[in-house]
């Protein structure tokens, strides 16, 4: 059950997120879908808890997009559309390339230049090779968590939280519209984008040029597999 631990005791606000983070999990793992409609009521059953860390867990994944307040009737799954998409492809662009710049900036912080910087990436890039193993594979699902902490872990580097969270927040998205697409799709093996560790080697040879350009090569990829996908 969600909020367990080894001696029982938990608090209100990690019950909180552990409901939030499974709830986000099912929506990027497409057990609810856009449109569908649940109750602060039906999600403390189907957990076993309270209706307060519930409806606070709720309230947090409303705030991030991925879910809708509904009048009197609970909470909808939002449903993003491919203008949405465009413009969290774009918005993810932006954010990438000045990360890119000021990570491998040498008038930047003291800890990340020249050993410091290589060091972290190493750590980064085996976060990588995670996510590229199961893109190649087409296991999207397993592709999301890693993607997701593969970004967080990158952004961090930059030590700006504010950055980071933002960018996060724009992968979640990103993937919550995707996927509901990209599940249509019987075989994803060679379909799934997997440069993680291009974008690494790019960073560590302090070429953000190198590395905008992958992501750039892969946002247009997402975009147009998207696109396509949607149209039927």
């Amino acid at each position: 059950m969600p909020g367990s631990t080894g001696n029982g005791a938990v608090t209100r606000s990690t019950l909180r997120q552990q409901i939030a983070d499974a709830l986000r999990d099912e929506v990027l793992g497409g057990r609810l879908q856009p449109g569908q409609e649940f109750t602060v009521k039906e999600i403390a059953e189907q957990y076993g808890v309270s209706a307060t860390p519930v409806r606070e867990a709720l309230v947090d994944l409303s705030a991030q997009g991925l879910l809708d307040a509904v009048q009197h009737r609970g909470f909808e799954v939002h449903a993003y559309s491919l203008d949405d998409y465009r413009g969290m492809i774009e918005a993810r662009g932006l954010v990438t390339d000045g990360l890119f710049r000021r990570l491998v900036d040498n008038e930047g912080r003291a800890a990340l230049e020249g050993p410091g910087l290589t060091a972290a990436l190493a750590a980064v890039r085996r976060r990588g090779e995670e996510a590229q193993r199961a893109a190649v594979a087409g296991e999207l699902n397993v592709l999301i968590g890693y993607d997701l902490r593969f970004w967080r872990e990158l952004a961090a580097l930059y030590s700006n939280p504010y950055l980071a969270d933002f960018l996060h927040r724009l992968r979640v998205q990103s993937w919550a519209c995707a996927a509901q697409h990209l599940r249509r799709v019987t075989r994803l093996r060679g379909h799934l984008w997997s440069g993680y560790t291009e974008v690494v080697d790019a960073l560590a040879r302090r070429d953000p040029a190198a590395a905008n350009a992958v992501i750039t090569a892969y946002n247009a990829h997402s975009l147009a597999l998207v696109e396509r996908l949607a149209e039927g």
